[in-house]
């Protein structure tokens, strides 16, 4: 068991770390850190807890520590996860990486930095090879590993099949993102119900510049983002969870619907590696209303993606919708999933 502890424990992200982290069968959850408000009372009393589930008993009686790598409960801790605000993590997560952590980030801060791997485990584990580079050029013996924005993700994992049989030449996505995304305080309830906010501040521009890097390849000392172009509309609706994307694609060669279906399908890189938190990447629906948030976003235990209305497109090639579980696969599963998989092939 690897010891490991979650910075920013009490927010929506820290939480769902928790949940996911509280009986993991790799990873023994020692450390739970937050903002000096909270440091020195137990988890029950220092966090307002957002989640359908109860507090874990034992979680609920550990007393939270300082978001600090010299405070002496980080001492045998190997890895942390980060769900800080980006402004802190950009200080916190690398004073942690000098200290010999490997943190597993959440934040986007480090994400588009040249020695960061900006990672999904299903498209683009060699970038895990950054590490060493960034080792080099930061002098720590630690490490940081970031994941994408929630939206990206969702986007990059449909496109991997499609990229690696057909080649793509552009793609154009409109997300309808739910208000967790956002955090518990994130948009006031006046402004979401019976509405649509069409704008939410820099969500495109991470999809646009964060899925190239990700679908990129890495050349033994850099990441040469993808050769393509990505266009992105953001906008937040009134669902609780459960991100959904209208994707458009542009293919260099030519595919059908029932191609892209079944490249889709097939799509499953990591299934014999035993990863605790691993499901199959895309989950098809054949429904012509599916997926929906309500009903889909909890497959796979919240890790997969679900597609649906696979057909042509008159101006692209093929345009489908994608729904994704934002807090767990778009968030905290993400960074979870991530360890699991740098520890099993490469610690």
């Amino acid at each position: 068991m690897i010891k490991v502890g979650v910075l920013g424990a009490t927010g929506m992200v820290g939480q769902r770390f928790i949940q996911m982290l509280a009986d993991h069968p790799m990873f023994e959850l020692e450390v739970l850190a937050a903002s000096p408000r909270s440091a020195g009372k137990k988890y029950k009393d220092a966090a307002y807890w957002y989640q359908a589930e109860p507090i874990p008993e034992e979680i609920g009686e550990m007393v939270v520590v300082p978001t600090d790598p010299r405070h002496e409960a980080f001492k045998d801790v190997d890895i942390v996860f980060s769900a800080l605000p980006a402004d802190l993590a950009r200080e916190i997560e690398p004073a942690f990486a000098k200290e010999g952590k490997l943190v597993f980030s959440n934040a986007s801060a480090m994400r588009m930095e040249k020695d960061v791997p900006l990672i999904v485990p299903e498209v683009n584990e060699e970038h895990f090879k950054l590490i060493e580079i960034q080792r080099e050029n930061r002098k720590w013996d630690g490490a940081i590993v970031t994941n994408p924005n929630c939206s990206t993700i969702c986007l990059v994992i449909t496109l991997k099949p499609i990229l690696d049989k057909f080649g793509i030449e552009a793609v154009n996505v409109t997300t309808l993102q739910a208000v967790s995304g956002a955090g518990y305080d994130g948009v006031p309830s006046m402004a979401i119900i019976d509405n649509v906010i069409p704008y939410i501040k820099n969500e495109e521009e991470k999809m646009q510049t964060e899925s190239l890097k990700i679908l990129g390849e890495f050349d033994g000392s850099e990441v040469k983002f993808a050769d393509f172009k990505v266009g992105a509309s953001c906008n937040r609706i009134c669902v609780i969870d459960g991100h959904v994307e209208s994707i458009f694609v542009k293919t260099k060669e030519p595919a059908e619907p029932e191609d892209i279906k079944e490249v889709m399908d097939k799509f499953d890189p990591l299934k014999d590696l035993d990863l605790p938190t691993y499901a199959k990447p895309i989950v098809v629906k054949e429904e012509p209303d599916r997926p929906q948030p309500r009903l889909d976003r909890n497959e796979g235990n919240g890790m997969s993606i679900v597609v649906g209305r696979i057909r042509k497109d008159p101006i692209f090639t093929v345009k489908y919708t994608a729904l994704e579980h934002n807090t767990i696969r778009g968030a905290a599963g993400a960074s979870v999933l991530n360890a699991e998989l740098f520890v099993k092939k490469y610690l």
